[in-house]
């Protein structure tokens, strides 16, 4: 039996799909389609029950797939083994987390574990979960609504503070108390609307009959906090992006009272990912490092 087969027999019954196994694993529909029945030949069963164009799991294929995910996981962790080489970990959360994560503790992280390679990519909520379900990156950090899955495991979370920010500057800066209708007619700058807390800042707004019309969409936080500093706008952004430029006293939070955004930062990873050294290393140092 070819471990190949078995991987590719994972592949197609967490898509669900003989054409998404293919695209996930570079091959021709026909490879993918050879390889099962390949299998199926070995086992002397059926493993998928195939109606039109759909596919499901038999009895037996449902039996196979937990072995099947461990034989990967085994095979997954012999290939990723140190051995003096270096290890890749793929980790998927918001472009403010990774400039976060990059700057704050990257250069710590390396000096313990040189060995270790990091790849961020940068993308919205849905993106990432469909990535760690396809095995395509090792982590996810969500800045989103407080998520819970039995399919995934938690390994860190906090809740996140937002806040309306403008700069020092701003005529809004020194207002007291305010309702967010007596900001309508500010110039706003805010994230992508694929943001997280930019779509649950837009329902909070709806429920007052409010909605926002940015002068600048941008989906580097960074590129925000200079222009707010700089004296353009209002934003909405989380504390651990603005904490420090509030704390040097070039931007302030405004009090607005009728708006509450609830937001949770979670260290996420698939209940079925096999935690090898190196994984196991990063989400011991976030775990017990600053998250943010």
């Amino acid at each position: 039996m070819e471990i190949r087969n078995l991987i590719t027999f994972v592949q197609v019954a967490e898509l669900g799909s003989f054409t998404k196994a293919a695209q996930a694993l570079d091959y021709s529909q026909s490879t993918i389609s050879f390889q099962i029945k390949q299998l199926e030949n070995e086992l002397d069963c059926l493993l998928f029950e195939r109606i039109g164009h759909t596919i499901a799991l038999t009895a037996r294929g449902r039996d196979l797939l937990d072995y099947a995910r461990q034989i990967s996981h085994l095979t997954e962790e012999f290939t990723q083994s140190e051995g003096g080489e270096q290890s890749l970990l793929r980790i998927a959360a918001p472009d403010s987390v990774c400039e976060d994560m990059i700057s704050t503790n990257y250069t710590d992280f390396h000096r313990l574990h040189p060995n270790i390679s990091l790849k961020f990519i940068n993308t919205d909520t849905e993106t990432m979960f469909g990535l760690l379900t396809r095995n395509e990156v090792d982590l996810i950090v969500t800045l989103d609504r407080h998520v819970y899955d039995r399919e995934y495991v938690i390994a860190k979370e906090e809740p996140v503070k937002m806040h309306f920010v403008t700069g020092a500057a701003s005529p809004y800066a020194k207002a007291g108390a305010l309702s967010v209708r007596d900001l309508m007619g500010a110039p706003f700058i805010l994230t992508e609307k694929r943001i997280a807390y930019r779509r649950s800042l837009e329902e909070a707004l709806a429920k007052l009959y409010l909605e926002i019309e940015p002068v600048l969409e941008l989906g580097r936080t960074d590129l925000i906090v200079s222009l707010l500093e700089a004296g353009v706008g209002i934003s909405f952004l989380p504390e651990f992006v603005t904490k420090g430029k509030v704390e040097e006293g070039t931007l302030c939070y405004l009090d607005v009272t009728d708006v509450n955004v609830e937001v949770w930062k979670q260290l996420i990873y698939h209940r079925n990912k096999w935690l090898n050294k190196n994984l196991r290393a990063l989400i011991g140092y976030i775990q017990t490092h600053e998250f943010s």
